[in-house]
């Protein structure tokens, strides 16, 4: 989908779907210029009080998230999160619910002879309140393996408040129907079949009091909410696709939030470890929460010594902060990193990734929240230069800039401050997303003046909108796309080498990008102008890039 991260305009705001099926996004064709993904975008992993599982859920307010996932619930730090999270200025939310042995609800629709049609909850847990309803409306004396059925879902037991139905019109038991019963409800987001299909039809259900209209069967009271979560749960299985692994491609985020596993309990390194890898296959940053104990700035600076994680995927918000708690009545403290989402989400709408005063200093926390303990001038400093960014209740007089948590570590300097790391990965993730129709052409020539005249279309918009202030007009950036990165022995395929310096002249970030039928892989290159390169510049016929990325990548 074209967005745009220019000014962080976001999408429409419209939900997603719930049910399965075919969704259509529309992204660049050849002979259109590539669109700037959003860029401020949060996904989260976490315990919900309902909702479906192990699938991800775009939300865009506080309200989406109660009427999908059940709103707030003590158990659920991820409820809290989410809450922070929209109040301080978050605009878009991917939310995947995990369980630790949860298990449905059951409805059994009684048959006339023999055991019932039993069906249970597609979402697991207490609050998932259903009730079906059978006639035979409309049918034919002689089907007499056909009856009609209907499925809601209810804000309570007892209320005649549906916040969901599916109709299934003239269902069968009959095992050679097309309209079996079991087909039907292959594609239902409510239930699902339980057991085996009777071979005689459900019976009617009705009131018993002579009125017309149907009654309903209410489902059982044995859903259960399952335990609470465990590192394996949040990391869950990349071949089943469960936990962090519930997101796929076309599942687009920037910031991955873990709140904790519960209140006292936060995420193992385990979990860190595989959503920082996840982060970077994603081109994404993962929201590192401190730990509770680090109290005051000083105890901050003393754990990072023990801290032993550091990447220029990920971002750390010190202190924790401050929020009411509307279900125990009384401020209690939280982790940051959901708050400080929606606050850079917040301030992308206000001035792009590039601007030099990309502080965290410059979005004080709204009101309902405040950090819980006050961070004086020097420490912040202190704190940044560590790679650790400090919240404010109140704008601060001087700008200290974001950092990742890499620090010194940073595999390119430039990569040591937040906005210019969310630059490279919004310019990456844009160039990818963009540059799919080559997979749908011919390789060859025309191709590749096509891809290498799209891509260098992309970063010239980037230059004027004045994203390289620090490097002379037109050559800011380069992109090659022809014999020298396209081997003859590459059977096929097409690879694209393009990059850009951001903030001084001649220090260039770089990637190769190829597209496949394997699929495609994006390879970070670094470009040594004085190796292998003659003094040239990158887009001169005879730079040797062919040498270079032989020496890198063994292309």
């Amino acid at each position: 989908m074209l967005l745009s991260f220019l000014q962080g305009k976001g999408t429409s705001g419209l939900r997603e779907r719930l049910t399965p099926g075919i969704h259509v996004a529309i992204e660049a064709g050849a002979g259109q210029a590539i669109g700037r993904v959003a860029t401020a975008t949060a996904a989260f992993v976490g315990r919900a009080l309902r909702g479906p599982v192990n699938r991800p859920v775009l939300i865009t307010c506080f309200a989406d998230f109660q009427d999908v996932f059940g709103g707030l619930w003590q158990p659920s730090p991820l409820s809290y999160a989410i809450e922070q999270y929209f109040e301080n200025g978050g605009r878009e939310a991917r939310v995947v619910r995990v369980v630790n042995g949860g298990r449905p609800a059951t409805l059994a629709m009684p048959v006339p002879h023999g055991p019932p049609l039993t069906l249970e909850a597609c979402c697991p847990g207490t609050r998932e309140f259903l009730r079906a309803a059978v006639d035979y409306d409309n049918i034919p004396a002689t089907e007499v393996d056909s009856f009609n059925l209907v499925v809601q879902r209810v804000r309570a037991p007892g209320s005649e408040h549906v916040e969901d139905q599916e109709i299934y019109a003239r269902a069968s038991v009959a095992p050679d129907s097309p309209r079996h019963v079991s087909l039907l409800l292959a594609d239902s987001a409510l239930v699902s079949l339980r057991g085996p299909v009777p071979l005689e039809r459900p019976a009617l259900t009705h009131r018993g009091d002579g009125r017309a209209f149907a009654s309903y069967v209410n489902s059982s009271p044995d859903g259960d909410d399952g335990g609470p979560l465990t590192d394996y749960d949040l990391i869950g299985s990349a071949t089943a696709h469960t936990g962090l692994f519930a997101f796929r491609d076309e599942d687009a985020f920037n910031f991955l939030c873990l709140p904790p596993l519960t209140r006292d309990t936060p995420a193992g390194p385990s979990v860190l470890l595989v959503a920082k890898r996840l982060c970077r296959e994603r081109r994404a940053m993962l929201m590192v929460d401190p730990p509770a104990d680090w109290i005051t700035p000083a105890a901050a600076l003393a754990g990072l010594r023990q801290f032993h994680f550091a990447s220029d995927d990920a971002l750390m918000y010190f202190p924790w902060i401050q929020a009411y708690d509307r279900l125990r009545g009384r401020f209690e403290n939280f982790p940051p990193g959901a708050a400080a989402a929606g606050m850079l989400a917040r301030l992308e709408g206000a001035r792009p990734l590039w601007n030099a005063v990309d502080c965290a200093e410059d979005g004080p926390l709204r009101p309902g929240l405040r950090p819980s303990c006050v961070v004086a001038e020097e420490w912040r400093a202190r704190l940044a230069n560590a790679g650790v960014n400090t919240l404010q209740a109140v704008r601060a007089r001087k700008a200290v800039r974001a950092r990742t948590l890499a620090g010194a570590r940073a595999s390119m300097p430039d990569w040591r401050y937040l906005g210019l790391r969310r630059l490279a990965l919004g310019v990456v993730e844009s160039v990818v997303r963009g540059t799919h129709w080559v997979l749908f052409e011919a390789a060859g020539p025309e191709l590749w003046w096509r891809l290498q005249t799209q891509v260098g279309e992309f970063l010239a918009a980037l230059e004027q909108d004045g994203a390289f202030p620090a490097v002379p007009p037109r050559q800011a950036w380069f992109s090659i796309c022809d014999e020298r990165v396209n081997p003859q022995r590459q059977l096929a395929g097409v690879n694209v080498l393009f990059g850009y310096a951001a903030t001084r002249e001649g220090e260039w970030q770089c990637w190769l990008l190829s597209h496949g039928p394997q699929g495609t892989r994006v390879q970070q290159v670094s470009l040594n102008r004085l190796h292998g390169a003659g003094g040239r510049p990158p887009m001169d016929p005879e730079f040797d890039v062919a040498t270079l990325l032989h020496e890198q990548l063994r292309v």
